[in-house]
């Protein structure tokens, strides 16, 4: 049916159209909301630390010491990566286009002008066709069976029927028929400009790793001025004084040690280290098709204990599918033969809309048929009637209570009950009915029903639910995430649509009724789980009600309707069918469109947080200590005892590269919050430790009237023995891949005090044997005092109180099997405490070899090499010993392979020795015996097999 509102216009003149480009009202339209390239990198590279960095960078490299220049690679790549993920940020941001259309259609001067959609001006007359994108906010002029589909903007899956004076939304896409429309609001005014205006503000998705990463930089930023002029007069006291220092050229020592202690406070690996880890993390997901548009999204949602949805595109596919036939009693057999053939046809119909087209599969066409007459259908009568030429009677198929009134809701009807019944279950229903009269012209023209209609089968269709919905909500429910489901759809529906992806609802709840108070939104959606007729303002709402009770929010959704709402949550999810705005403020992107990705994303979030929290101990532990000792050494007017480049060796081989490989580790750890307050429970204690136990060496080194290559040389082997230790303690329960790790370091620290070119270039010097043996005791005492910290540290931060059970009586059968596994346990016990005392005998008697250097009879770098390798293995049973009492089938394997090393080693002792060496005959005969133990029954029962204990990681 045509109608108009007013006399066809011309539109607007070239005149009229220039006046107005002239005073800019045209629909171009460019936010100014994304960060410009400049501010990212000022952002990311002119920072107070890098600017430390830099600065102590160009000092080194000005005064001839590049050698000691080396942290600044890590200044340079965190700055790099930081730069890259904003760009990534920025470039997803301001490809943000709403208005996609290649093309709008405008009538001017008479004719109709196809030009660009940013060209379209304030009153000029659109041209709306199937097919096309509404460029502009507008008032339709005239329509003839004009529908517009909303629903990337308003969420109503169902298409629109407009006529004369209506207002189509810019965004919106003409689905059926054709019209014109005059723009009445253009560029920024217009709708969907309006949320592209809100969507495109910039702004970081949330990150506890990074803000707490954060927090420490700013903590460390108030001190390390003072402690830097702290430590820079304790230096040039120590050189020889303000009075002779720069004449004499000592000043150069002393910038040389205070850049050490000031490069040694900034945790600049912990913040490369997160970037690397996100963007590792972020990689992994590309391969599973979710894009990340920023790289700390990667741990966002693992933090995430409320998912809110949006219905259409998110749980269901966006298309309504036929669902099933319900014939009723009383129509004639041959009404009863005539529905397959008249489904088909108003299927297979040239006009026909979604819902008609869906019934194809289940009705084809068998053969053609010629209309008589036909009433096409309209939205507004909500029904359509068709005669044909070659059978009797019209059919009439659409809305129950629009085709037979009162009786398609009424209980007394067989009609009533069926269509009640079914849209109980949050199915749409249309009724096909029957009558003997043939359409008329008259009934045509007035679009009239046909006289004595019979209601013959009532049609069910449902919306396409995605396959992988109800398998992704049970995931979450198993993972204690609640569920909001949010929509723009009827209540009922919705509700139906979550019963059928397994929540546990009976109705929706009518967003119209919501409360205009934040605190009382807030009540309501902790009581219920399902939405309908939410307006994209209330979603947003919702999502910020939701955070202010302290909940961590993710928002799904494919509609611009959604976009205000994602770019408020803390994680946006858009899937890849959604609108250009949505897919670019969301943080990821499903591309494939499966929602069971989500879980991978969580499962990469979780190894991110859980490996993090684990190395960030060992980068605050160094901060920690850092700090502490050019505050001590800056008190006590000492000389400090590392030149930049021996901790550029120690950080690196004990810190920053097994760190890379233990936060790429697989590890299913659930998140917990606190991730800061874990990390420095033990990193304060630990740093404290390594700071005391440096600073009695130093004391001690100077008693002995060691120089100060002798003094640096000593405090690096204390720092790289006890930083092996404490990656070993970090890094338990061991599996396969951190033993490689460990092991390896631990061989290359060697190697670098071994090699005479790696000793010359990190000025590393023989300490001499009394410094030697007082090293070795201090370093005992640090490393058991560190296992004591870690030992508290499980048991008063990690350790979850144990889960009561219900006592239940047992059975003569499992009574016996409870004894059984009862004494397998104390046998295991014995045998980790066994493993225990051995790695310590081990680790002694390494480092007592290892002194037999200084013995003139033997060979020193032998003797160094075979006392090295003792202590290594040493070292390692002690970091499985704990995996032993767990029953780990991995660490029984890996303990007996280290003690067949020892074993061997020692017996090369005994072999080689000018004498019979009791401490090696003793460490053969107790390996052997904790080496029968593991294997025997029945205490070999009791460990797990090496494969299910290999990856296993536990949380930090």
């Amino acid at each position: 049916m045509d109608s108009t509102s007013e006399a066809v216009s011309p539109g607007l003149t070239r005149v009229e159209v220039a006046e107005r480009v002239a005073s800019g009202r045209t629909n171009a339209f460019v936010a100014d909301t994304s960060r410009s390239a400049w501010s990212i990198v000022r952002a990311n590279v002119f920072t107070l630390f890098n600017g430390i960095v830099f600065a102590c960078f160009l000092v080194l490299f000005l005064v001839g010491r590049w050698q000691d220049a080396l942290f600044g690679l890590a200044a340079f790549a965190n700055a790099i990566i930081g730069c890259v993920q904003e760009f990534r940020a920025k470039s997803a941001l301001d490809r943000l286009a709403l208005m996609n259309a290649p093309r709008a259609l405008v009538l001017r001067d008479g004719e109709e002008a196809e030009i660009a959609p940013v060209d379209v001006v304030l009153d000029d007359v659109l041209v709306l066709r199937a097919g096309e994108q509404v460029p502009a906010d507008a008032n339709i002029l005239a329509a003839r069976g004009l529908q517009i589909d909303e629903s990337m903007l308003t969420g109503e899956s169902d298409p629109v029927e407009k006529q004369p004076g209506d207002e189509a939304l810019s965004g919106a896409v003409v689905v059926a028929g054709e019209g014109t429309a005059r723009a009445i609001r253009v560029g920024a005014e217009s709708y969907a400009n309006h949320f592209a205006g809100e969507a495109k503000r910039f702004s970081l998705v949330s990150s506890e790793l990074r803000s707490s990463v954060n927090r420490v930089l700013k903590w460390v930023s108030w001190i390390i001025g003072p402690v830097g002029l702290l430590v820079l007069n304790a230096q040039i006291l120590v050189t020889g004084g303000y009075a002779t220092v720069f004449s004499s050229g000592a000043w150069v020592q002393a910038v040389v040690n205070t850049i050490a202690a000031l490069t040694a406070m900034i945790p600049l690996g912990l913040v490369l280290m997160t970037s690397i880890a996100f963007a590792v993390g972020a990689s992994r997901l590309a391969r599973r098709q979710v894009l990340v548009n920023e790289l700390p999204a990667v741990e966002g949602l693992a933090r995430v204990d409320v998912v809110c949805l949006d219905k259409t595109g998110t749980l269901t596919v966006g298309e309504i599918g036929f669902d099933e036939a319900h014939p009723l009693e009383g129509a004639s057999s041959v009404q009863a033969a005539g529905v397959a053939s008249a489904l088909a046809w108003y299927a297979a119909s040239p006009d026909a809309n979604a819902t008609a087209r869906s019934m194809r599969a289940a009705y084809p066409v068998a053969s053609s048929s010629v209309v008589r007459g036909y009433i096409p259908f309209s939205s507004a009568r909500k029904w359509s009637a068709v005669s044909f030429a070659d059978h009797e009677g019209t059919w009439v198929m659409g809305a129950p209570e629009m085709v037979f009134g009162d009786s398609a809701t009424s209980a007394e009807t067989e009609l009533g009950r069926t269509v009640t019944a079914l849209a109980e279950t949050g199915r749409r229903t249309l009724v096909l009915g029957h009558s003997e009269s043939p359409l008329s012209e008259t009934d045509v023209d007035a679009e009239r029903l046909p006289a004595e209609l019979t209601a013959i089968t009532v049609l069910t269709f449902r919306e396409q639910v995605r396959p992988d919905a109800a398998q992704t909500l049970e995931y979450f429910a198993r993972q204690q995430v609640g569920i909001r489901i949010i929509s723009g759809d009827n209540p009922r529906t919705v509700a139906a649509i979550a019963r059928e992806v397994g929540l546990d609802v009976e109705e929706g709840f009518d967003a119209r009724h919501l409360p205009e108070d934040d605190t009382a939104l807030a009540d309501i959606l902790d009581q219920n789980l399902v939405f309908g007729r939410v307006t994209p303002e209330q979603k947003k709402r919702m999502v910020t009600a939701l955070q202010s009770h302290g909940h961590t929010v993710a928002m799904t959704g494919d509609g611009v309707n959604d976009a205000l709402a994602i770019k408020a949550a803390d994680i946006g999810i858009a899937m890849n069918s959604g609108s250009p705005a949505t897919k670019a403020v969301a943080r990821l992107v499903l591309l494939d469109g499966q929602f069971s990705h989500l879980p991978d994303v969580v499962a990469e979030g979780r190894q991110v947080i859980a490996n993090i929290e684990r190395v960030s101990m060992l980068f605050l532990n160094k901060t920690v200590y850092a700090t502490l000792l050019a505050i001590i050494f800056g008190v006590f007017v000492l000389e400090f005892p590392f030149l930049p480049r021996q901790l550029s060796i120690t950080d690196g081989l004990t810190i920053g590269i097994p760190a890379f490989f233990l936060a790429l580790m697989p590890n299913a750890a659930r998140y917990v919050p606190g991730f800061l307050r874990r990390s420095l429970s033990f990193a304060i204690p630990s740093g404290i430790v390594v700071a005391l136990g440096l600073t009695w060496y130093s004391f001690v080194a100077r008693g002995l009237g060691a120089h100060e290559d002798q003094l640096r040389t000593g405090a690096t082997v204390i720092l790289a023995v006890v930083g092996i230790w404490v990656l070993a303690v970090l890094s338990r329960p061991l599996n396969r891949f951190k033993v490689l790790v460990v092991g390896a370091m631990f061989v290359l620290l060697i190697a670098v005090f071994t090699i005479p070119l790696a000793r010359q270039f990190f000025v590393l010097v023989d300490p001499g044997e009394d410094l030697a043996i007082a090293l070795t005791g201090i370093t005992i005492v640090m490393v058991a005092a560190i296992e004591i910290v870690r030992i508290l540290h499980r048991r008063l931060v990690l350790d979850a109180p144990a889960t009561r059970k219900t006592a239940v009586p047992e059975r003569a059968s499992e009574r016996s099997a409870s004894a059984a596994r009862a004494w397998a346990s104390i046998i295991t016990t014995v045998v980790a405490v066994l493993a225990y005392a051995f790695g310590v005998l081990a680790t002694a008697f390494g480092i007592l070899v290892f002194l037999g250097r200084y013995d003139p009879e033997v060979s020193a770098s032998a003797f160094s090499l075979a006392g090295a390798a003792i202590a290594l293995f040493g070292l390692l049973v002690l970091a499985v010993a704990a995996g032993i009492r767990r029953g780990s089938g991995l660490s029984r394997l890996m303990l007996t392979m280290f003690l067949g090393f020892a074993i061997a080693l020692s017996a090369v002792v005994l072999v080689l020795g000018d004498r019979w060496d009791w401490g090696a005959a003793v460490t053969v005969a107790v390996a052997a015996v904790i080496v029968v133990l593991l294997w025997t029954p029945p205490v070999s029962r009791g460990f797990g097999r090496i494969r299910e204990s290999s990856m296993g990681a536990a949380a930090p």
